[in-house]
């Protein structure tokens, strides 16, 4: 632990997506939450260009997000000075040099990388190769919960509905294009959505109406990714609920998104505040139940730890039940729909936070009984 028993947590946020500032407000809003007597927090941000740059260890929470952006002072590549205590690991023979906060001597690394190279399961693979206790998911739950078509594929396995979808990658599209535009006609039909298969907020996606709008969607979402998911459209009430725990989790109240544009975009999202968080959900105690259940079997079929939110439809035109996605690094300000949905059920966004980091070091003793033979 850190100094006078401490817990001592590394916040890792910024990084080389298009999440980036949103990742910073997360990083602001946490470092505001923390109870700085029971914890020692020391900040780490990447920049966009993928440059690590370490902070010193915090007395108090930082105003703004401008003084999470640090000068070059401290900057590192990735195998400059910040990552190599980073690798050394938790062992007990990495000390610290007097006034030297490195990441090797913390107690829990709190990633709060929003997007690729953030929650897709490389940076978690670093934390794993470092032996380092980290928050939230690991390196397959969080690869499965960025790529929408694994995802897919994971869901169907556990026997759990979803919407039709088609997903290629640009590669077969470049290739078989016009069988492809067909069999999605075929198969999904207008109108549909477009998106890329590894890339959140819903960044490139796109609403096709006709054959023509299909292809340059496709076209659009092979910007971001080189696999794209066609998915059918449903007229359908859009339910959220949240999971917390490692092997056995617990579901939150259900929350429903009333967006204010066509679909939940990244605009309504994050920038013009006009889509309603409604919590709880105004469905039946049945489905409210059923949401719930549906949520915990799909946190436990990407072997998901931590954390995640999990989003549903329900359809209008006969109330069936549909999963759409999981997200294992959910928005995390106070007026994020988790922790509000957290709030709802009876867990302040304080107590979310500690839960979230003894989950974390339980999940890291797990490991620690694992034999790789050396």
């Amino acid at each position: 632990m850190g100094t006078g028993q401490k817990i001592r947590v590394g916040l890792v946020y910024g990084g080389r997506s298009g999440e980036h500032e949103v990742s910073l407000q997360t990083a602001l809003a946490v470092l505001k939450a923390f109870d700085y007597d029971k914890y020692e927090l020391i900040p780490y941000y990447i920049t966009k260009q993928g440059r690590w740059r370490s902070g010193s260890l915090l007395a108090s929470p930082p105003a703004a997000v401008a003084e999470l952006q640090f000068e070059r002072t401290g900057e590192a590549g990735a195998s400059g000075s910040s990552l190599v205590p980073l690798m050394q690991g938790m062992s007990e023979t990495v000390v610290a040099e007097a006034g030297d906060h490195g990441i090797g001597s913390v107690d829990v690394v709190f990633p709060l990388l929003h997007g690729t190279f953030g929650e897709d399961g490389t940076i978690q693979g670093l934390f794993e190769m470092a032996n380092l206790p980290y928050v939230g998911a690991g390196v397959l739950a969080s690869s499965v919960g960025m790529d929408k078509a694994a995802m897919k594929t994971m869901f169907a396995a556990a026997g759990l509905p979803q919407v039709g979808y088609r997903a290629f990658t640009r590669f077969h599209w470049n290739r078989e294009r016009e069988a492809l535009l067909d069999g999605m006609e075929q198969d999904i039909g207008y109108p549909s959505f477009v998106k890329p298969a590894n890339l959140g907020s819903s960044v490139g996606v796109s609403k096709a109406r006709n054959r023509e709008e299909l292809a340059a969607a496709v076209e659009e979402a092979l910007r971001y990714d080189r696999k794209v998911i066609v998915e059918e459209f449903v007229d359908a009430r859009e339910i959220e609920v949240a999971v917390l725990g490692n092997d056995e989790p617990r579901a939150s109240v259900a929350g429903e998104i009333v967006s204010s544009n066509e679909f939940y975009d990244y605009k309504a999202k994050y920038i013009d505040g006009k889509s309603a968080m409604i919590i709880p959900a105004e469905i039946p105690e049945e489905t409210a139940q059923s949401v719930r259940e549906m949520a915990v079997r799909a946190f436990l079929a990407i072997d998901g730890s931590g954390l995640c939110r999990a989003d549903f439809f329900v359809r209008k035109s006969d109330g069936a039940l549909l999963i759409n996605e999981v997200n294992t690094l959910p928005g995390f300000t106070p007026f994020s729909m988790y922790p509000l949905l957290w709030q709802e059920t009876g867990v302040s966004y304080r107590e979310l936070l500690d839960t979230l980091i003894e989950l974390a070091i339980a999940r890291y003793a797990e490991k620690q009984l694992i034999d790789y033979g050396s």
